[in-house]
């Protein structure tokens, strides 16, 4: 399959007043412009995602839902604690569930987890690959299961170079 691991937008500045609960902070509408814009572009690219699983947090709900009308999708985001907490590959496997070969799932989080997923599926350890991901951003793997190094780097898609 192909998985777009994908950071969330732009948010809110964290302000305990606003939101106690960090889950609960939303995107701005400059996050949601930029989301949009990297929706576009990913379908564009052909790279329009068979299902989105998604982060139970706000922000990360919010882009996953962008993502999903932007690109007409009709199944709604799968919700993935997985993607909420450490890196867990059975987990993330097992929510994402069997995909075929041409399948594309766009898993939707937060930094500094997307960081150690890239790090976990592509070098086989959280700290394994450093990497400047930006909100918005995009990596695209090709692998057959969320596993340590079982991913291969297809591209890594910024916002600003869209």
């Amino acid at each position: 399959m192909i998985l777009l691991l994908v950071r969330h937008a732009q948010a809110g500045e964290r302000d305990p007043a606003e939101w106690p609960d960090d889950r609960s902070r939303p995107i701005t509408a400059r996050g949601r412009k930029i989301q949009a814009r990297v929706a576009r572009a990913l379908g564009e690219m052909g790279l329009t995602p068979d299902a989105i699983v998604t982060s139970p947090w706000t922000r990360a709900a919010e882009t996953a839902d962008i993502l999903a009308r932007e690109l007409d999708l009709t199944a709604p985001p799968i919700v993935s604690e997985a993607l909420a907490a450490e890196p867990d590959p059975a987990r993330l496997d097992a929510d994402i569930g069997e995909r075929g070969r041409k399948e594309i799932v766009a898993a939707v989080g937060h930094s500094p987890w997307v960081e150690e997923w890239a790090g976990i599926l592509l070098a086989g350890t959280p700290d394994g690959l450093p990497i400047d991901f930006p909100k918005s951003g995009v990596l695209v793997l090709a692998l057959d299961r969320v596993a340590p190094r079982a991913a291969t780097l297809r591209a890594f898609l910024r916002p600003k170079l869209l």
